[in-house]
């Protein structure tokens, strides 16, 4: 898949692509079956992303992509070119090793489709499903029947309807059957591929995937009736003019039948309602199937999570909590891979997870890390949400280690730095604040990796971050400070988001510890406490509401939106609530944070990518990291418009 990234570039992704290609060609489980796998291939010294189409040992076409994915989370660009030879074919020298297994020299190498004896094939690649010129538009006018697909499609929130949509419309507007096929798990990076494979024909589905699921391997399949698209494309003139008029494809005769002379009998498959995941159900399970691959393939022993009774630890510990859910159904429907992993992961050969609470226990720990800032609620907020779940808790005061730190400085400078509330400046204070925070992350770390060996178990564990995809884009947090982890399941999940997927814990995991938790205000309890009681909160740090936040971001990444156009649809957005001078205020005030705060993007955290205005700077929101915060220009073209309105 695309995970290979820079690895594209070596020989040797080339040579064991072919290796593998190799075993699956000798596989008894590939006879009889028309298999098309995805591999690159370097054709006449040029890298091309392909479709290797396969029957008994022989191939019948290798088909390379057209339509390239190079925006968002994708470069295809950087490793491959794409084909630009529309309905061309040349020959393709195979290597050494697959003629011996094949028998042939060369095999067609192009843009072409297949011919059996009973109906005509075509394949489509990924993002050639998404592109306005879709190869299934032409090949379908040229009598393709079938489509295929092999698609790398990652998991963003509210996507999958998209997927489907796009699905049945290429067969409801020109008839046929598309397969479509998708990656599932981890790539080794921020995406995870959600499976959602389908079979659709005639504009309607006929067999659905699962969305979420930690099997490796699913197979789908659906009996079909070819007369039925012959049926459908028959009385759409429109079709059958442009039909009439089409340029052909060059055809590869494969002497190979789908369907049986006596399959009169057999009955087909009939049209079922596509079941959409809710966006709290997708928080619940996404992020939760990453959270196993990633600790699977990372062969560790579970999780730390410093868990601070507030929305967005306790959001990152109930994903924890509906992942032991996914294993634990998973082993009990008899998936023997989650099984044998669990017994690895927990380092004994003969447990059976069975109750999600149990394991739990087993790979979660939590960690609530108290100062003299912290109230006693937040603290027994993150102790009954640990009760609840099941998790490992711990509960530990820093106050020692921040003296300590300050300490030095105090000794080492002839100064004792104050909070405001105690007569000091804002440097003072946010320094005092950052101090704590980062002796937070140096403890999540050396607990990670001596927890389980002070309790006499093998291991280490991965430390998970919980800064939401607002604060990152707004710069809430300290560099370095908890948001600095391994990885994070909900940094690209929005504040709003979170709290509805909060509520659905509460209803579907009987978790009551959440319901005060919603109920308080998001705080980070960095500075003094007031008569005991918490005086800070999240809101007024940052001077905006985490619902602005969220239109901020989506303005700015999706809608490409700099100062001055985010300014100009938000006085039409907001004109029943703000006056023209308050949303330039609120504007100005957004990208003068967000820029000062850029530079912490290069260190975020790797998340789980389930938003598209995510400032994610390692491969999806690529801008830079020190900006003129004054944004002089802009906000002058800005300040001109209120004064013409």
């Amino acid at each position: 898949g695309y995970g290979c990234s820079d690895h594209y570039y070596e020989s040797d992704t080339l040579l064991h692509s072919f290796q593998v290609l190799e075993k699956l060609l000798e596989s008894p489980a590939t006879q009889d079956i028309i298999c098309d796998v995805g591999m690159p291939v370097l054709h006449r010294n040029v890298r091309y992303n392909c479709r290797v189409i396969f029957l008994n040992k022989k191939i019948l076409l290798i088909r390379p992509k057209i339509s390239l994915a190079n925006a968002g989370n994708y470069r295809e660009l950087r490793w491959f070119t794409p084909w630009s030879k529309a309905r061309h074919v040349e020959e393709y020298f195979l290597p050494g090793i697959i003629q011996e297994v094949t028998g042939q020299e060369t095999v067609p190498f192009g843009d072409a489709v297949l011919a059996t004896k009973d109906t005509c094939l075509g394949a489509e690649i990924c993002e050639e499903l998404w592109a306005p010129n879709s190869p299934h538009i032409e090949m379908g006018l040229d009598g393709v029947e079938i489509f295929t697909n092999s698609s790398g499609s990652h998991h963003v929130l509210r996507k999958a309807h998209a997927r489907v949509g796009l699905v049945n419309s290429a067969t409801a507007k020109n008839g046929g059957i598309y397969i479509l096929a998708n990656q599932k798990g981890c790539d080794g990076d921020r995406l995870y591929y959600d499976g959602c494979a389908m079979i659709s024909m005639n504009g309607e589905t006929v067999a659905q995937g699962s969305q979420f699921s930690l099997d490796d391997v699913e197979v789908l399949v659906a009996t079909l009736d070819l007369e039925d698209v012959r049926s459908y494309r028959a009385e759409i003139s429109s079709r059958n003019l442009a039909a009439s008029k089409v340029n052909p494809y060059p055809r590869v005769k494969v002497n190979f039948a789908l369907s049986c002379p006596d399959d009169v009998a057999v009955p087909t498959c009939v049209p079922v309602q596509w079941r959409h995941h809710s966006p709290e159900e997708e928080i619940s399970l996404g992020p939760a199937c990453w959270l196993w691959d990633y600790l699977r393939r990372s062969k560790q022993a579970g999780f730390l999570l410093p868990l601070s009774g507030g929305i967005d630890s306790s959001a990152t510990a109930c994903i924890v909590y509906s992942m032991c859910h996914q294993v634990c159904l998973a082993v009990r429907n008899g998936n023997a891979d989650v099984l044998a992993d669990a017994r690895r992961i927990v380092n004994d050969e003969t447990y059976i997870p069975e109750d999600p609470r149990e394991f739990c226990k087993r790979v979660f720990t939590t960690c609530y890390m108290a100062s003299e800032n912290s109230s006693q609620d937040t603290c027994n907020r993150a102790k009954l949400l640990a009760e609840q779940i099941g998790s490992y808790h711990i509960s530990l005061n820093i106050d020692a280690a921040v003296k300590a730190v300050v300490g030095i400085f105090s000794v080492v400078t002839g100064q004792s730095p104050r909070f405001s509330v105690y007569g000091g400046s804002s440097r003072e204070s946010l320094a005092l604040q950052n101090v704590q925070a980062r002796i937070r992350m140096v403890l999540a770390y050396l607990f990670a990796q001596l927890t389980l060996w002070a309790r006499g178990m093998p291991g280490g564990l991965l430390v998970l971050g919980s800064a939401n995809v607002d604060e990152s884009l707004r710069g809430y947090l300290t560099k370095y400070d908890c948001s600095s982890a391994d990885i994070n399941p909900i940094g690209g999940i929005s504040k709003t988001d979170l709290k509805n997927f909060i509520q659905y814990c509460i209803e579907n995991f009987q978790l009551t510890a959440l319901r005060s938790i919603m109920s308080a205000p998001p705080t980070a309890e960095l500075e003094p406490l007031v008569d005991g009681q918490v005086a800070q909160t999240d809101e007024a740090d940052m001077g905006m509401t985490y619902a602005e936040l969220s239109i901020y971001g989506k303005l700015r990444k999706i809608a490409k939106a700099g100062p001055y156009s985010m300014f100009c649809k938000l006085i039409n957005m907001w004109k029943e609530i703000c006056t023209p001078r308050e949303v330039a205020s609120k504007v100005k005030h957004f990208f003068r944070t967000y820029s000062a705060n850029r530079h912490k993007m290069t260190t975020l955290t790797p998340s789980y990518h389930a938003e598209d205005y995510s400032p994610d700077d390692n491969r999806f929101d690529l801008r830079p990291f020190l900006y003129n915060t004054s944004w002089s220009w802009q906000f002058r073209c800005i300040d001109k418009q209120v004064s013409a309105l």
